[in-house]
């Protein structure tokens, strides 16, 4: 049976979840939907680009519905409203929101029979798998995550909104010996400062005040006040040169005692390195996207996240095939 996907919204996740259904020999791109002019969108597959408003038309030719927008306020009210007529997957990633999303999400997904997987990709997502199994398994232990390095689009966008700026990347980077000291089972207490460092690469405009810029940058409060931050001033050509992609990844670790006075320590550590964030959270999507429609076809329905999947859902290879390969 292949999988018939629908995209909504075409930015660079868009993209990525069609490059990752185009890896996947089980599923079908069908359409992509946009808010933007249908015709000014030219999808790499070639696949038609419909307005959002069709979607309604195209309830019984998409299996899967792919929410490639953002969390601030595209997912709060995309998720929900089009569980209505679809299952869908979302990369919803505002974590203290999650409960109310999910809560807002199961009501229209249990009404319409349909499944609803949300907050899908690695964070949360592959990291949150990896900190329940880890926290199952050392119950007497101390869970950390680390971020980066990557790209963090959300910082880079507010420092954009700084009068006087013209362009800037902003990237999230692990403090080494925070990193070596969870390693080391020292179980320390870690401050945010103590966590992360964050280092920007600012395109100013020509005679904007660079004092006043990076103070700017320094002092603003839920960004990067309470962090260490280093501004580089650079040429819109090195920043284009040197800074266009959108990598990130991190680490998830959880350290932990066994045995009679807790004399053996453990660590437990999953890390990443991606080269694209959307990109590796388009194949998340994906493999979330295969699990939605098994679900859904043996009678589930209502909202999901990655702790109810059960892995078996996740693969195209058969229960066979995965014991004697992967097992």
């Amino acid at each position: 049976m292949t999988i018939k996907i629908g995209i909504l919204g075409y930015g660079n996740l868009g993209r990525g979840v069609e490059y990752a259904v185009g890896q996947n020999d089980d599923m079908e791109l069908v359409a992509v939907f946009t808010r933007r002019e249908p015709g000014s969108v030219k999808t790499e597959s070639g696949v038609p680009v419909y307005p959002a408003d069709r979607l309604q038309d195209m309830k019984d030719q998409i299996d899967v519905l792919m929410l490639c927008g953002g969390s601030a306020t595209d997912l709060p009210e995309q998720t929900p409203e089009y569980a209505k007529l679809f299952n869908v997957v979302d990369s919803f990633d505002t974590h203290a929101k999650i409960g109310e999303h999910f809560t807002n999400v199961d009501a229209s997904a249990k009404a319409a029979g349909k499944i609803a997987m949300i907050s899908v990709g690695w964070d949360p997502g592959m990291f949150s798998l990896n900190r329940l199994y880890a926290n199952a398994i050392l119950r007497d232990g101390n869970d950390y995550t680390f971020w980066g390095k990557g790209v963090s689009q959300g910082h880079s966008d507010a420092i954009r909104r700084i009068p006087g700026v013209k362009n800037a990347k902003q990237y999230t980077i692990p403090v080494d010996s925070a990193l070596a000291s969870v390693r080391a089972c020292e179980n320390p207490e870690l401050t945010t400062r103590q966590k992360h460092t964050r280092e920007c690469f600012v395109v100013a405009e020509e005679g904007a005040d660079l004092a006043e810029i990076e103070n700017a940058i320094k002092t603003m409060p839920n960004y990067f006040s309470d962090y260490d931050t280093t501004v580089h001033f650079i040429s819109e050509e090195e920043l284009l040169r040197d800074h266009a992609g959108i990598p990130h990844g991190g680490f998830v670790l959880r350290t932990g005692k066994t045995g009679k006075n807790g004399e053996h320590n453990h660590v437990i550590e999953y890390s990443l390195k991606l080269d694209s964030n959307p990109e590796f959270t388009a194949c998340v999507l994906a493999a979330y996207a295969r699990a939605a429609y098994r679900m859904n076809q043996r009678g589930m329905c209502g909202c999901k996240t990655v702790f109810d999947v059960a892995p078996v859902d996740l693969s195209p290879m058969s229960a066979e095939e995965l014991r004697g390969h992967l097992l």
